[in-house]
């Protein structure tokens, strides 16, 4: 929410010399990119390059300003790149993870209880015996429908 509202706040601030100085924004923006890629390369002069989040932050509020014609030789990186770095904080916020869940619905402790009881008492019985077992009481366990 708050990184979304910078970003916001980011933006609008540079766009207020677009509608100032119309002609130049672009040019102006172009070097405002260089000069981020020069700090950025100043800073890791001796191992690879790696873009921070507030570097991406930064290059994605300046690629509003900048005619998409002129991406592929203004930014360090691939036009999709940019796009991708551009769309990651809705795409984390709108993925829902926390609701998705995967497998099969867990087994209710009485039953696991009960399982475990049966298998004690009948040691001789397989794991299909005992499903059968439930099948047969209108128990459902794993790997039925």
């Amino acid at each position: 929410m708050i990184i979304s509202l910078l970003y916001r706040v980011t933006r609008a601030l540079l766009s207020v010399p677009a509608v100032l100085l119309c002609r130049d924004t672009a040019k102006d923006a172009e070097l405002l990119v260089l000069r981020h890629e020069n700090a950025v390369l100043r800073r890791q002069l001796a191992v690879p390059v790696r873009y921070e989040p507030a570097d991406r932050f930064w290059l994605a509020a300046l690629s509003s300003l900048i005619p998409r014609r002129r991406w592929s030789c203004a930014f360090p990186v691939t036009p999709g790149t940019l796009l991708a770095w551009h769309h990651r904080p809705s795409a984390k916020k709108w993925d829902y993870a926390d609701r998705r869940r995967t497998g099969h619905p867990p087994t209710a402790a009485a039953l696991k209880k009960l399982v475990l009881h049966l298998a004690k008492e009948n040691p001789r019985w397989g794991h299909r015996r005992i499903q059968g077992a439930f099948s047969n009481l209108s128990l459902p366990l794993s790997g039925e429908g």
